[in-house]
């Protein structure tokens, strides 16, 4: 149903199908453009709606269809002379880095890809493009597609184009709904239409069914979806999908978190970047060799090379509920000294030997017993207190990430990305973990994080984005607050009290008022 081919096809399930075709506004004798059109489903139910003046094209020669006047030819040697008051489909999504040999040479060598995009573009941004190129004034482009780029910085000069071109009627969000076999991605399907007239705002409709794909019948009468309105998107600006209250909000918050917020014509923001050091976990190219559970009966030397890591299962919000003990070993030393030195890890990797050998090196000669990629050693070789939180996050089902504290001795792996205060940093290790642990940090990162449908990514990058609220020492209220939040998040740290918690909470609605 959803198989993937070298030209970036996952095929749409004929109800999806049905649904967009059900969204066109034009009369059925309106010249429609079906621009990468597959199998066929599409077509099958743009004909069974009515509609009849189709034009179809389709890369890939060994795809079949029912119908004879689809042209096997790559939609973009088309020209953009050719005008169409509906194109509807689902475009190819290819990363530049997978696009085919002969589809880069085409790119190369299209006026529109050089003049808005770049080797850093997806193959999907000029589909959108050229279309919209392709329709009459009024005209609407329907596609269902992956929501990531409405908000990435390599998608800019696409999203300005289509503000200056036209406006959105309709967004459906599916998140992470499994529209597509096997495909992991937050889906949309939106309505554009084409033309020197503007909205106020867009509708959006969210999908609201908790599991399994919607039926027809609840796509028809759009109970599988909850009904907003959101302010239509602008040029040189983030496409946030969220009501003009939810946008207000963010929009206080940060304005409280730039450098100088008493001052209008300051609007840089202060960012957790700017106050810590950030740095993803140790890979070890196998975690089961490297754990272990029984360190009573090592000797001292082996005693030596044990590390605590905290993982991501280990995690929870502000402290660990577990750890795990882990094999660390780097030391010039032969197989047969390994053997005589460390007898018992030597027999505990015996039964991962085979799979060790077959880890990715990194192009180096890497001994069964050490980590393959020891980064940011030097960052946890910092004995200092530190804040832990599991590189992805799933919040779906909670409102909240689980920013952890961590002890100096503790490690992290690749499932868990560290957070080091800067040493010139006044604020306190206490006051930050609160911080991003606070509603509207969750809020914020729920409309601006790096994040894939209900999946929130925090590597390097996406963490050291978040706007930070800084202290104004010269401020007794806020030097008061500030060390009001250090208490309590050291006080429910050792007893586990949520009175601290509400106390904390309290705290940053004092601050963000």
């Amino acid at each position: 149903m959803a198989e993937k081919n070298k030209y970036g096809q996952y095929f749409t399930i004929n109800p999806i199908a049905d649904f967009m075709v059900s969204l066109i506004s034009h009369p059925k004798d309106s010249k429609i453009l079906e621009p990468s059109c597959g199998k066929g489903v599409f077509l099958d139910n743009l004909t069974k709606h009515g509609f009849d003046n189709i034009t179809a094209y389709e890369i890939d020669p060994s795809l079949t269809t029912n119908f004879d006047f689809v042209e096997y030819r790559s939609f973009l040697s088309v020209p953009t002379t050719d005008k169409y008051d509906v194109i509807i489909g689902n475009p190819p999504y290819i990363r530049w880095k997978n696009i085919e040999p002969e589809l880069k040479e085409e790119l190369e060598n299209n006026f529109l890809w050089n003049k808005y995009f770049n080797s850093l573009c997806d193959y999907l941004f000029i589909f959108i493009l050229k279309s919209i190129e392709h329709l009459n004034e009024g005209g609407e482009l329907i596609f269902i597609c992956t929501e990531y780029w409405l908000n990435t910085t390599h998608s800019s000069s696409l999203r300005n184009y289509m503000c200056e071109n036209g406006y959105f009627e309709e967004i459906y969000h599916f998140k992470e709904t499994p529209l597509f076999e096997k495909v992991t991605a937050s889906f949309i399907i939106f309505k554009y239409i084409k033309g020197s007239n503007k909205q106020d705002s867009t509708i959006l409709y969210r999908y609201n069914k908790t599991r399994g794909l919607p039926t027809e019948e609840e796509l028809k009468d759009r109970t599988c979806f909850t009904k907003e309105s959101i302010p239509a998107f602008k040029s040189n600006s983030r496409w946030l999908l969220a009501t003009k209250e939810q946008q207000d909000k963010l929009a206080t918050f940060e304005r409280a978190c730039t450098k100088s917020h008493n001052n209008l014509f300051c609007d840089e923001l202060n960012r957790i970047g700017d106050v810590c050091d950030i740095g993803n976990g140790m890979v070890s190219g196998l975690d089961a060799a490297f754990q272990i559970k029984d360190i009573n009966n090592l000797n001292d030397d082996e005693k030596d090379k044990i590390i605590k890591v905290m993982k991501a299962k280990d995690l929870d919000v502000y402290t660990n509920v577990s750890d795990t003990f882990y094999i660390f070993i780097q030391e010039d030393i032969t197989p047969e000294e390994f053997k005589i030195k460390y007898p018992n890890f030597y027999s505990h990797f015996l039964p991962y030997r085979k799979r060790l050998a077959d880890r990715y090196s990194y192009n180096r000669m890497i001994p069964y017993w050490e980590f393959v990629f020891p980064r940011n050693q030097k960052l946890f070789e910092r004995k200092e207190q530190k804040i832990f939180i599991p590189c992805k996050e799933r919040i779906s089902k909670k409102k909240y990430f689980r920013f952890c504290f961590a002890q100096e001795e503790y490690y992290s792996t690749q499932d868990v990305t560290a957070i080091y205060k800067k040493r010139s940093t006044r604020e306190s290790l206490e006051y930050i973990l609160a911080y991003l642990n606070s509603n509207i940090v969750f809020e914020w990162l729920g409309l601006n994080g790096i994040a894939k449908g209900d999946i929130v990514e925090f590597s390097e990058a996406p963490i050291a984005s978040i706007p930070f609220k800084s202290i104004n020492w010269e401020s007794e209220k806020e030097v008061e607050l500030h060390n009001y939040i250090t208490d309590n998040v050291k006080s429910y740290i050792q007893f586990k009290d949520v009175k601290f918690l509400k106390a904390i909470d309290n705290s940053f609605k004092t601050i963000f008022q």
